[in-house]
């Protein structure tokens, strides 16, 4: 069951466009090139938990892979369709579904995808559960790449913007990595998680899962003054891709990158 409150900022449908323009593409531009690198060569079998409205299932399935999306938010998942039908290479399936409970259709993949739904289930225990439920329906020997948002980098964020966060309730949030939003102003992010590396790495190995690396995929580069017109520019967005994969598992950076990754695999000897 999706919290409500998730539920309604989801369903201002603001996430179909969220990764397409000015600084936040860096997002999508840093976790494709980690899924280029991390997952099996086409046309592997992707299922895409809590994709939203394709974001990522559209383009691999332009790649040649068959995917299929899961996601919580009926939105979604009609967007994630209408887009599918007008794509010269469609999703293999869609469905309104829970992360932490993958129906049997799911079973058989060569890789699953969470890129968003640790970060919306506020639990331990559900997040490991997600991430068992993505080692039980990949193959044994197939990969699991699952996408956490870090707990230092609002703090770097509010600064930026001009709002330095009260130190008491930042305080309290660096103890817990729990965010509520105290306004109620849909504009705002919403009930989420976030996650210490050493969260996320012991999260998977309590799932089950064999990590082969845990990278900052965006870092802070979001951040600096005028970031958005390097992506506009061939030439430094790809100085700036480079640099970031140069950077992205320096274990004394990590945290603060805006979002961190983590590529298992699920144990060759067990597919259960």
């Amino acid at each position: 069951m999706v919290d409500a409150e998730i539920l309604a900022y989801y369903e201002q449908g603001l996430e179909r466009e969220r990764l397409t323009s000015g600084g936040r593409r860096i997002e999508f531009l840093r976790v494709w090139d980690l899924l280029e690198r991390h997952l099996p060569p086409a046309p592997a079998r992707v299922l895409d938990v809590g994709g939203g409205a394709g974001a990522y299932a559209l383009p691999l399935a332009a790649a040649g892979y068959e995917v299929r999306l899961i996601d919580p938010v009926p939105l979604h998942v009609e967007q994630a369709e209408a887009a599918s039908r007008a794509a010269s290479h469609p999703l293999a399936g869609t469905a309104v579904g829970d992360a932490r409970a993958l129906d049997a259709a799911a079973d058989g993949m060569d890789a699953a995808l969470l890129l968003g739904p640790l970060y919306h289930l506020t639990s331990r225990d559900d997040r490991v559960t997600a991430l068992r439920e993505a080692r039980r329906v990949v193959r044994p020997g197939g990969v699991v790449v699952a996408k956490a948002l870090s707990r230092f980098y609002p703090l770097f964020e509010d600064i930026a913007q001009g709002v330095p966060g009260d130190p008491g309730r930042s305080a309290g949030f660096l103890a817990d990595g729990q965010y509520r939003n105290p306004s109620g102003d849909p504009a705002r992010f919403t009930t989420a998680y976030f996650h210490r590396p050493q969260d996320l790495t012991a999260e998977v190995e309590e799932a089950g899962l064999e990590l082969r690396v845990l990278v900052g995929a965006s870092g802070v580069v979001k951040l600096l003054p005028d970031f958005a017109r390097c992506l506009e520019e061939p030439e430094q967005r790809e100085r700036v891709l480079a640099l970031l994969r140069l950077l992205e598992a320096e274990p004394s950076i990590l945290g603060m990158s805006q979002n961190f990754v983590a590529v298992a695999r699920v144990p060759a000897e067990s597919g259960s």
